[in-house]
């Protein structure tokens, strides 16, 4: 099975943290947020990946392409550039990547459409965004989706609120949460699964498609977008408060969403330059159209 991530915005809002970076290349830790959301597919067995590229395309084939000299210890001649040792130690992921051209003003219904050729007409495959991580269950996400028989399933969050929530009685408070998840109303989380032998009716090569209002508002009306729920860790890094949030979860071993376990490094790290306060606001999420349950 087939998981296709959108690459190929431009992430202007989050643009203070690294100028030269696309925002699915910034790093948690030691490697690219795309890196950690793939680790989550492969830990349940999802393991060829299609990545819909766009902004910067370059700098996602440079990081894969020399992906092997990056994590391991490498001894080279240079009289004899061809002559490359890679020691051992390091073990590779196995993984399938097809990095596609999408064009770098493209949509993402028509990202979807451009990869079609990758991905064939029969069968499921997976979809999410190259800017967020959770900790969802693939496997339970996947038998959702068959049991209901949808064209289309969403995975829908309740994501943090960036402020305390409080219970006031006249002059007192009763109840007070840090940070709680929002107490009504369900976002569009990524995650999506989609039957390939139907979801291509509503899609089309259009650069201007966008797939959350056309394509899954049809799915919707249809009652085809079925809505898969989940109540775990779910965090996009929309600005540079997430994106220093994100960090910070990873440093200090608690991310919820590294289901596969491997430990921070403990080697500092180079950051990305300073973050400019007058960019630190949380961007609204869309909300989802009416799904079925």
């Amino acid at each position: 099975m087939k998981a296709v991530i959108l690459c190929g915005g431009q992430g202007t809002r989050i643009r203070s943290v690294d100028e030269l970076l696309p925002k699915p290349m910034l790093p948690i830790g030691e490697r690219p947020i795309v890196w950690h959301i793939m680790k989550l597919y492969a830990h349940y067995g999802v393991d060829d990946f299609v990545l819909c590229l766009g902004y910067k395309s370059w700098l996602f084939k440079e990081w894969f392409l020399n992906y092997r000299a990056m994590l391991s210890d490498v001894t080279l001649d240079l009289a004899r550039p061809k002559e490359i040792a890679f020691h051992p130690g390091y073990e590779p992921e196995n993984w399938r990547v097809t990095l596609a051209e999408t064009g770098t003003e493209t949509m993402t219904g028509g990202r979807l459409s451009r990869v079609r050729r990758h991905l064939g007409d029969t069968g499921t495959f997976l979809l999410t965004y190259g800017d967020g991580v959770a900790d969802v269950d693939i496997r339970a996400l996947l038998d959702f989706h068959e049991r209901k028989g949808k064209v289309a399933t969403v995975t829908v969050v309740r994501p943090p609120s960036r402020f305390g929530e409080m219970a006031i009685d006249g002059d007192h408070v009763r109840h007070f949460t840090e940070k709680p998840q929002i107490s009504e109303g369900s976002v569009n989380g990524g995650f999506f699964v989609f039957d390939a032998a139907r979801i291509w009716d509503y899609v089309s090569d259009d650069p201007n498609l966008v797939l959350e209002r056309g394509p899954l508002q049809a799915l919707a009306d249809q009652g085809e977008l079925a809505a898969y729920r989940h109540d775990g860790f779910w965090q996009p890094m929309d600005t540079p408060r997430e994106f220093r949030e994100l960090n910070e979860l990873w440093d200090s071993g608690r991310a919820p969403w590294n289901v596969w376990k491997e430990r921070p490094s403990l080697v500092p790290r180079a950051r990305p330059p300073s973050l400019a306060p007058a960019a630190d606001r949380a961007l609204p999420h869309s909300r989802l159209p009416s799904v079925a349950p």
